[in-house]
């Protein structure tokens, strides 16, 4: 995709190299200059033992380039480059740095980034594209080794000893043959005048006491007990709340506004058009400026706005959808082909269609947009924001604002949940329009309402499907045509229509299914809504159509849908390796009761790897009921296990929300859905068993963890529904009661 994460970790060797920072007072300071290194953005909060306040620590260190930073006193400071949204960076990426330094993490100071040139350039601090170990690995153990290098010759230089007589330990560097010690803190000011080591020895990962252990996360206590800092909770002095009233007819204009009754409101003190803007897509909304949240939201509710609706209140889905059904035939614009599909698919005895069709979907994080934003003299602007990417943050305002990035001071917060809607950020634009026009500290938060139905979106995705199988029954061709609006058409003037759009066919033909003919459109659709990533992007929904299918194929040879699989992947791939653990672990061959069933899929991708089974049963009200999920994930190496089965477990829970339970839909040009009553969430009493085991067995290649868990379960689940009651299920969502 043209603008995504996920390309800049396509290519390893754009990944820039460790260089030193310099010394700065009494500070050693260890640097990793990246411009194009994907990594999260940023942390900034304490957490427990020795972890403090970013308010603490930003001021002293400012002018500082380093991700590692020991002053004299011994206080050790890590820099983590990518937010912390529920994913386990703020722990995982410190980690990587800490494990090669010798130093455990109850021991430092996490502090996270906030786009700053010196932390490399876009999407070098921003979280997407399940990127921030995958992109990062390597290089951030060598950060962390550098130093350790560096602190040894120190320690060995001032004991005149060698330096393979010294090992570190804890903090500290030791004279293995005396047992003399120096601390970090003694060696810092002598550590930063010697050079970086360009190829820093790396641990065996056999020695490692925190990479691949299930060790605690630092920002689950202060979450916990409530410490932690989200965007919501930001406040600066004499800040103004804004809740602003855009048209819920996506594409509308404002006409005219009349607040006289808004400013009736106590605590109201004015009323001001304002630009939403995402991309292409500008949108215009009054802002009721208020001295409270209530009072600006009350406000909001007593303007009088006349919208023009340049005809998209005619807007609906049941006639958008048909269009796609209509567009079944269109050739669209090849994606991968391999063989001759058309020749082998008109020549084979047995040929198969079908048509698969998945919903738009709101993003829904427990914390809605918000953003605070100071414009101050000297065109300089301080925000206070949760997000996916201070450097995200850092470049649009800029732009918007037409300001240099140099001029932009970003504090990024936790985030209550992001799954790529705070990738697009919009709403921190808005606050920083709003600062400047009124000249005081704007803060704005979005209602629920808001966060539903005003988009981006995930798209809807319809795929038809064909496939044909010889005498013998093996798959010998292959065809997915994906049908639907495309997130960077909804986004970009410049997008190609004449071009295949990767995105839209996301893992279609990277699938390692070994079948002779292989073939993948796209066929495009024009939209006015404005769409976005989603967690796991377009795979969330490609994977469901891919997968079934291929059971459908396998239920016409009549063979087992797994051996079927296995059968298409006789070459050594991870794809084979982890398919078959998956049989193994989930009992596959072992006859299930009668009222039951199992369904399989797997899914590969730009993010990574994983295949699961899904047992359901039949229950007593005439519905089914989801069981049990395994699910195999291959990452290569794991930092830490207990975060990589909770990432699986949430990917899980997202997935079998999006399948069964509401999609938004439009009527009159708005959505239908408008919060959790009707765009409803899973419940924890519907959520089943999971059970999650890691591939990580080395090797080259470092695949991600928090979107792989997410595409196989869809289909999994209606392979499952299929095997449990014999009907297919071609649409989501679908109701469980009613299967």
């Amino acid at each position: 995709m043209s603008h995504n994460p996920k390309q800049s970790e396509s290519n390893p060797s754009r990944r820039a190299f460790l260089r030193a920072a310099g010394l700065t007072g009494a500070t050693f300071a260890l640097g990793l200059s990246n411009t194009d290194l994907l990594a999260s953005p940023v942390h900034n909060l304490s957490t427990q033992p020795g972890l403090a306040q970013p308010e603490t620590l930003l001021a002293e260190s400012a002018e500082l380039t380093p991700y590692v930073l020991i002053d004299k006193s011994g206080q050790i400071t890590l820099m983590n480059p990518r937010p912390e949204i529920g994913q386990g960076t703020f722990q995982s990426v410190p980690a990587l740095i800490a494990e090669e330094l010798e130093v455990p993490l109850d021991k430092v100071i996490i502090r996270q980034t906030g786009g700053e040139k010196k932390y490399g350039g876009m999407w070098s601090q921003a979280v997407g594209g399940s990127g921030s170990i995958r992109g990062g690995y390597t290089q951030m153990r060598k950060v962390g080794a550098s130093a350790r290098e560096m602190l040894i010759k120190a320690a060995s230089d001032q004991w005149n000893v060698p330096a393979d007589e010294c090992y570190a330990d804890n903090a500290t560097v030791v004279h293995k043959p005396s047992g003399k010690k120096l601390t970090y803190g003694q060696l810092a000011e002598t550590a930063a005048k010697l050079p970086v080591p360009k190829e820093p020895k790396l641990k065996d990962p056999k020695q490692f006491t925190m990479l691949g252990k299930s060790i605690p996360r630092p920002d689950v206590p202060p979450k916990v007990n409530g410490q932690a800092k989200f965007g919501m909770d930001a406040k600066v002095a004499g800040m103004l709340y804004a809740s602003i009233e855009r048209c819920p007819v996506l594409g509308s204009k404002l006409v005219s506004f009349d607040a006289a009754q808004a400013l009736k409101v106590k605590g109201v003190q004015k009323a001001v058009k304002v630009e939403r803007i995402m991309g292409k897509n500008h949108y215009e909304g009054v802002a009721v400026l208020a001295d409270n949240y209530w009072a600006a939201l009350q406000g909001r509710k007593a303007l009088k706005i006349q919208w023009d609706h340049q005809h998209h209140d005619t807007f609906n889905s049941a006639d958008y959808e048909k269009s796609l059904r209509n567009l079944e035939k269109a050739d669209g614009v090849v994606g991968h082909n391999v063989g001759d599909f058309d020749k082998t698919f008109a020549e084979s005895p047995t040929r198969l269609e079908a048509f698969y069709e998945t919903p738009m979907v709101s993003h829904s994080p427990m914390e809605p947009m918000n953003a605070l934003a100071h414009y101050q003299p000297g065109d300089k602007i301080e925000l206070w924001v949760s997000t996916q990417g201070g450097d995200l943050v850092k470049d649009e305002v800029a732009k918007v604002l037409k300001v240099s990035p140099d001029n932009v001071t970003v504090h990024v917060l936790f985030n209550g949940g992001g799954f790529g809607r705070r990738l697009t950020q919009d709403f921190a634009t808005e606050a920083a329009l709003l600062s400047k026009t009124v000249g005081k500290p704007v803060k704005v938060v979005w209602t629920r309402e808001d966060d539903t139905s005003l988009g981006p979106f995930r798209p809807l995705t319809f795929s038809a499907m064909r496939g044909a199988l010889s005498a013998d029954g093996k798959a010998v061709a292959f065809q997915h045509k994906v049908i639907s609006p495309s997130i960077d058409a909804t986004m970009s003037e410049k997008y190609d229509k004449t071009k295949p759009d990767g995105t839209m066919l996301e893992g279609t033909g990277e699938q390692k299914y070994e079948i002779p003919n292989l073939s993948t459109r796209y066929v495009h659709s024009d939209i006015h809504i404005p769409l976005t990533y989603w967690r796991s992007v377009t795979s969330s929904t490609v994977a469901f159509a891919h997968e079934c299918f291929l059971d459908e194929m396998a239920h016409k040879a009549g063979k087992d849908p797994m051996a079927f699989r296995l059968s298409l992947l006789t070459k050594d791939t991870d794809a084979k390796r982890m398919m078959t653990k998956l049989k193994e672990v989930s009992g596959w061959d072992k006859p299930l009761p009668a009222g039951k069933g199992r369904g399989v899929a797997q899914w590969e991708f730009f993010a990574g790897l994983a295949g699961q089974v899904v047992e359901v049963s039949k229950n007593k009200s005439g519905g089914i009921t989801v069981d049990k999920v395994y699910c195999v994930i291959d990452l290569g190496t794991v930092v830490n296990p207990d975060t990589v089965k909770a990432q699986v477990e949430g990917a899980i829970a997202m997935a079998l929300t999006a399948a069964t339970k509401d999609g938004i839909t439009f009527a009159n040009g708005r959505t239908v859905q408008t919060n959790f009553d009707a765009n409803r969430m899973l419940r924890i009493h519907e959520m089943p068993e999971v059970e999650v085991h890691i591939l990580a067995e080395g090797g080259p290649t470092i695949k991600g963890v928090g979107e792989p868990g997410l595409p196989p379960l869809a289909p999994a689940l209606a392979n499952a529904v299929f095997a449990a009651t014999g009907k297919r299920i071609r649409t989501l969502p679908f109701d469980l009661e009613k299967v």
